[in-house]
């Protein structure tokens, strides 16, 4: 994917993946985390990808907030190079992604499903649907997201 995107690079105090989106509502900053879950999938360690803005109190990414930047296809692919950028370093894992509202989910599944060729050449994707995991199918709405490399 010949995708524009945002300078990104790693903490090195947090290990968070941080950015900056730049727009008609100013330079705002975005942190991407990836959090080990307790429970595998597959017998495969599963990390969920935490995306938002920076919320200087709580000191993480706050994924409900809205910033209207009108860069959202830059953002979600500075997202998505941070995917390929851990399952380079961590191969034999699963991300889990979903967003914070059913909308934002949605929204996520219309960008992969504009860019699925490119997407099925990287990662394996699963959906979670009416309580289990499918093979990603474009004609359906899912709840969540998996992916791994292949």
């Amino acid at each position: 994917m010949n995708l524009d995107t945002y300078h990104c690079s790693v903490n090195p105090a947090t290990g968070f993946f941080e950015f900056y989106s730049e727009g008609p509502n100013g330079k705002i900053k975005k942190v991407v985390s990836y959090q080990q879950l307790q429970d595998d999938i597959y017998g495969m360690q599963r990390f969920n990808l935490c995306f938002g803005d920076w919320d200087e109190g709580s000191r993480c990414p706050n994924d409900a907030s809205v910033t209207n930047n009108g860069d959202v296809l830059k953002v979600l692919a500075t997202v998505a190079g941070t995917v390929i950028t851990f399952t380079d370093k961590y191969p034999g894992c699963l991300i889990q992604a979903e967003g914070s509202t059913s909308s934002r989910t949605r929204l996520y599944q219309m960008k992969m499903k504009n860019y699925w060729e490119e997407i099925k050449g990287f990662f394996n994707v699963k959906g979670y649907f009416q309580g289990s995991w499918e093979v990603f199918r474009l004609d359906r709405n899912y709840e969540a997201f998996v992916v791994s490399r292949k």
